[in-house]
């Protein structure tokens, strides 16, 4: 959930990308569009998931005018 309390949607998909240096990474969702997410929204607490794990996430609105995955939970 945002800040301001809104969620667009949720959503799933499959983890695409994750550098646990950074901490970023990126989820395919099932409708063909990719969402960037940070190692912070990862909701277990672990900060770290596996390329080609299937999750359920929200669709926010990010920092920078895109959507972004918050949220994420292995499915």
């Amino acid at each position: 959930m945002t800040a301001s309390g809104r969620v667009e949607h949720k959503a799933r998909g499959r983890v695409t990308s994750f550098d646990a240096a950074t901490g970023l990474g990126e989820i395919a969702g099932a409708d063909g569009v990719f969402y960037p997410f940070h190692s912070t929204v990862i909701a277990d607490g672990t900060r770290t998931i596996a390329v080609g794990a299937e999750v359920e996430f929200e669709v926010v609105p990010g920092h920078l005018g895109r959507w972004e995955a918050a949220a994420v939970v292995a499915a």
